[in-house]
């Protein structure tokens, strides 16, 4: 059955939490110190939640934090180090974490960077956007046990719909690279993810959702042009395209980590606060059958251990 919600694209996520109370709740939201991650981060720990930002830059993260405090009253908004792309970083994060985790927002990311790649040789989008958050969120998996009901919520892209993972060849090391297309796979590995860790982890009582932000204007965007940006638009069929503010664009994804709606839902993909529907061609919604294919799910999902593990 599909999940409905009464809000919509306009909806904020202060108005998504009205009436939530997170009292006694833990939650993490990576890249919380730019874009729809304040704002994502602003909710929650309106709503009470004790929130750690995971950020790379700590000065941005304080900064953050001291905003966040002064708007909700809620003192309980700390800043943690957390580089997605530097493996040991990630360790440290995990064996730093101490007691449950009831909500982890796998919201940092990169897009449309120009080619990059980690000192292991991985392509830079995928290593960040999925790489990084797989070896975070499976580490902390018995702080999410232990929270019971905990959710994850994996911050997706209508960009998934670009390209389906390559398992023949993720980090362009044949193929010639291509920034959409890498951050296409890395988005659509983030569907994946939602779908297997749902699977594997249901027993735990935690559940995996992902989801579309929307468009907003952010930091995110900081390699793409206006021109790139127009071209985009045309091939996508999406000319009456509408930016959402920040505080729009974090609204699925506080509705992800607490709605009542969503209890014991896991594995779907949601858009404008509310599970999407299949991709219909030359349109830029829905999702695509292949993020949701439980074979490359689990496919992914090995390939991934395997990877950080080398």
């Amino acid at each position: 059955m599909t999940i409905t919600t009464p809000f919509g694209a306009q909806s904020t996520a202060a108005e998504v939490v009205d009436g939530i109370d997170l009292t006694g709740r833990r939650a993490i939201v990576t890249g919380g110190a730019s874009g729809i991650g304040i704002e994502t981060a602003r909710a929650l720990a309106g709503a009470g939640a004790e929130v750690t930002l995971a950020v790379r830059d700590l000065d941005a993260g304080e900064r953050t934090a001291n905003d966040i405090i002064a708007t909700t009253g809620n003192k309980q908004v700390l800043v943690a180090s957390l580089d997605l792309a530097d493996r040991a970083s990630v360790a440290a994060f995990v064996t730093a974490w101490d007691g449950p985790l009831h909500i982890l927002v796998n919201n940092a990311g990169v897009m449309a960077s120009p080619e990059t790649r980690t000192p292991e040789g991985w392509e830079l989008q995928f290593a960040t956007n999925h790489l990084g958050h797989f070896g975070l969120t499976t580490g902390l998996h018995q702080a999410l046990a232990a929270a019971g009901g905990a959710r994850v919520v994996s911050v997706s892209s209508s960009a998934h719909l670009r390209s389906p993972i390559v398992f023949e060849d993720i980090h362009f090391l044949e193929r010639a690279y291509e920034p959409w297309s890498a951050y296409g796979q890395s988005k659509t590995a983030n569907v994946l993810f939602a779908v297997e860790a749902t699977r594997r982890w249901a027993n735990d009582g935690i559940t995996v959702n992902s989801l579309m932000p929307g468009g907003i204007r952010t930091n995110l965007q900081r390699h793409i042009t206006e021109e790139d940006l127009q071209r985009m638009r045309s091939q996508t069929g999406a000319g009456s395209f509408t930016w959402k503010t920040p505080e729009q664009g974090a609204a699925t994804s506080v509705l992800v980590a607490t709605s009542p709606l969503l209890e014991g839902i896991g594995g779907r993909y949601f858009e404008d606060c509310g599970e999407a529907g299949p991709n219909q061609p030359g349109t830029r919604s829905g999702v695509a059958a292949y993020a949701l294919d439980p074979e490359a799910a689990t496919r992914l999902w090995e390939l991934s251990i395997d990877t950080l593990a080398a």
